[in-house]
């Protein structure tokens, strides 16, 4: 995970591989694939599906929640919230070399602990209004400058992140902009994706 910057895309609920392709074309350089309202099986055919679809690109995959459903699948790793389970149980079952992603909401506390615990990134938010998540803990953008100070790992922002406000968060810190609806929410993946990837680019001379 050490070097790793730029767009990680979300997925939202009755993703396709298709458009997560498209969005990889466009620049993203990690995907997620969160899916809230699929049975068992679908969850299954859509994440072997988006595996496929990431391996080819050479871009990490990462499951939300469900480190069995990661396994099962061959996934690069999961991403864990605050009710899925401990990160050396995720290790045990994924192997060393798992990316294993926690959400610490706005707490440096759960971060540095996570970092103890071998996670290998942290992500904070929400730091704007999100539609994903409307009544998420909201994170100030000092809590990635904090952060930067005593945290190894990469730290991801997350949380109604859009190309007008995702540079601010990039300065104070973040590595990576994890983004839901601002990627996949309009007609063209690809474009939306581009236009944060823009955001890491070094700035000209």
């Amino acid at each position: 995970m050490s070097g790793l910057r730029g767009l990680y895309a979300i997925t939202p609920d009755q993703i396709d591989a298709t458009a997560v392709a498209s969005a990889i074309a466009g620049g993203a350089r990690m995907i997620q694939y969160r899916d809230k309202t699929a049975d068992p099986a679908r969850h299954l055919d859509r994440a072997l599906a988006l595996v496929a679809a990431c391996r080819a690109a050479g871009v990490p995959l990462i499951i939300n929640d469900d480190p069995a459903l990661a396994a099962a699948v061959g996934a690069d790793g999961v991403h864990l919230g605050r009710e899925d389970g401990a990160i050396a149980a995720a290790r045990d079952l994924l192997g060393p070399g798992a990316v294993i992603g926690v959400s610490c909401y706005d707490r440096l506390d759960l971060a540095q602990a996570a970092q103890a615990q071998g996670a290998d990134y942290v992500a904070f938010g929400s730091f704007f209004p999100s539609s994903t998540k409307p009544g998420a803990v909201r994170a100030d953008p000092d809590l990635l400058r904090r952060a930067r100070r005593c945290i190894r790992l990469p730290l991801v922002a997350i949380g109604g992140i859009t190309p007008e406000n995702g540079a601010a968060l990039i300065a104070a810190g973040a590595d990576l902009l994890a983004v839901v609806s601002g990627v996949f929410g309009g007609p063209d993946p690809a474009a939306a994706a581009r236009a944060y990837a823009r955001l890491f680019d070094p700035p000209m001379p």
